[in-house]
């Protein structure tokens, strides 16, 4: 019998998670924490790393413990650090991870003498069926699995600078855009490798500017087509509207339509190997321009599109925009008002200091409170890692992983429109997406899985042989943090492993515990 219908058996995974969502759609309260609202030493630890890791591995707990949290988050947030020989050993497998973009790009399409060269002309040279070869390659590839959904995959599960990769992912999704519209196939590893990540914990200013030259946003928002005479205004509406002032930011729409003025002319190219940003004088409008009260000066090229990114950046509103998001990502779906001031206070003070806004962030008590302790309902990606890690699997580079994200409703960077995935956990939750998130979490459990086998779990032999009050013990400590509702726990007690297959009856039984953990609220939270 799968787990997933013995779960719901015995009070049943789907119950409780029904019930969870509730609590996970519902709007906690913003107040600043009373003392009573304060979380317990070992709730701390749990807490910090269910937000500002991908899940916890077996021993992060018990490290944390012995570093200090203050300590440790004061070294989350200086990655480079933080050796990182985990991930090297996993990307290995995924070369254009290691490549420069223009290597990456250089497999990207067949050169035009082989696209127009007859097939029996084509055979008789050696050099093109070689090249032809490597092409044919790379597109398997592509055709079975997102070289770069298994790269950033692989980075969430193996890397040791965790809150790095958590906040890329913020910001992945701050700057959304499109795996459906993307000038070439190595667009998004640049457009995550090269833009996003160097920039993640820096300076705000730095992280808008490599956006602005990125191939992939102006080509996803027409910037490229935008120019002199023929103006494209689609960039521009989302820099302001979503990238930095909000949507009550103070902006008109002739704000608009002198920042799009403002940046005509910001294109791409693409050379032998790869697409590029290029500026294009003789495409760019050089009249004077106003933006938001700022003159920018007649007779200029690229510098007004410099000038616009800097006033953008050093915005108020651009300050409580971000800072707003920042604090929704990592303490509740509603932020406490109070946090979002003293972000966006630090944001302005230190001149959009990335690190130091996060800082201010998750170091604060509203953090660290009983309202915002798994107050966020995971995304079908961090549902995917977060089982991964907390199972000591091996980082997934195979299509495995990136189609089981897909299946939960989060395919590879496909939300269309530029206002990226939801980020308020109602969003995530129907009885369509619960049945999904059971369904994969019996799937894991009863080892249907192949990149994801329970029996790799450190603790899986020692479990497997125990009483059904030891495997729930063990599965709480192991897998939930060693912190759980009376609920979850007598719905895992209830566990008889009394389905079908080839383990023994203690295994079995410990499937069935793993499956109703992997689909609690305690799980399914963070």
């Amino acid at each position: 019998m799968p787990s997933v219908v013995r779960a719901a058996q015995h009070l049943g995974s789907l119950v409780i998670l029904a019930t969870a969502v509730a609590g996970c759609s519902s709007t906690r309260p913003t107040t600043s924490p009373r003392a009573d609202q304060r979380l317990t030493p070992q709730e701390r630890i749990a807490h910090l790393l269910s937000r500002l890791t991908f899940g916890p591995r077996a021993g992060d707990a018990e490290r944390v413990a012995a570093m200090g949290v203050d300590r440790w988050i004061d070294q989350q947030l200086n990655p480079e650090s933080i050796p990182d020989s985990a991930l090297d050993r996993a990307l290995a497998s995924l070369p254009d991870w290691r490549q420069p973009a223009s290597q990456v790009g250089a497999l990207s399409t067949a050169p035009a003498y082989i696209a127009n060269m007859p097939m029996a002309a084509l055979m008789k040279d050696s050099a093109a069926k070689a090249k032809l070869a490597q092409i044919r390659i790379v597109l398997a590839s592509a055709a079975t699995t997102d070289l770069f959904y298994a790269g950033k995959i692989a980075h969430a599960e193996a890397s040791n600078r965790q809150l790095l990769e958590v906040v890329t992912d913020f910001w992945e999704n701050h700057f959304s855009v499109y795996n459906g519209k993307m000038p070439s196939r190595e667009a998004l590893v640049v457009w995550d490798r090269d833009v996003l990540r160097p920039h993640a914990l820096g300076k705000f200013r730095d992280l808008l500017g490599a956006v602005a030259h990125s191939p992939a946003m102006l080509y996803y928002l027409d910037n490229q087509l935008s120019m002199r005479g023929r103006i494209n205004e689609n960039y521009a509406r989302e820099l302001m509207e979503l990238h930095t002032l909000g949507v009550d930011g103070g902006y008109t729409q002739k704000d608009v339509q002198e920042v799009a003025r403002a940046l005509t002319g910001w294109t791409i190219k693409r050379t032998a190997t790869q697409q590029v940003f290029t500026f294009l004088p003789n495409q760019h409008d050089t009249a004077t321009k106003v933006v938001l009260g700022h003159t920018l000066r007649g007779g200029r090229g690229v510098e007004d599109g410099e000038e616009v990114l800097d006033i953008l950046a050093r915005h108020p509103s651009t300050a409580r925009h971000i800072s707003f998001k920042l604090a929704r990502r990592l303490v509740s779906d509603e932020p406490p008002p109070a946090l979002v001031a003293r972000a966006a206070a630090t944001f302005m003070r230190t001149d959009g200091d990335i690190a130091a806004v996060v800082r201010t962030i998750v170091t604060s008590p509203e953090f660290f409170s009983r309202a915002a302790f798994r107050a966020k309902v995971k995304t079908p990606f961090e549902l995917a890692v977060s089982t991964r890690r907390a199972l000591d699997a091996v980082p997934d580079t195979t299509p495995t992983t990136a189609r089981s994200i897909a299946q939960l409703g989060q395919p590879t960077f496909g939300w269309q429109t530029p206002d990226g995935w939801p980020e308020r956990g109602d969003a995530w939750m129907n009885s369509g997406a619960i049945y999904r998130r059971i369904k994969f979490a019996g799937d894991v459990a009863d080892g249907r899985v192949a990149t994801a086998s329970p029996t790799r779990w450190h603790s899986w032999a020692a479990l497997s042989t125990q009483p059904i009050e030891g495997q729930v013990d063990g599965v709480v400590n192991g897998v939930l943090g060693g912190i759980v509702d009376s609920t979850t726990r007598q719905a895992m007690l209830a566990a008889t492993g009394s389905g079908p297959g080839a383990d023994g009856a203690g295994a079995r039984r410990l499937r069935e515990v793993l499956s109703i953990a992997l689909s609690s609220p305690e799980f399914q939270r963070r």
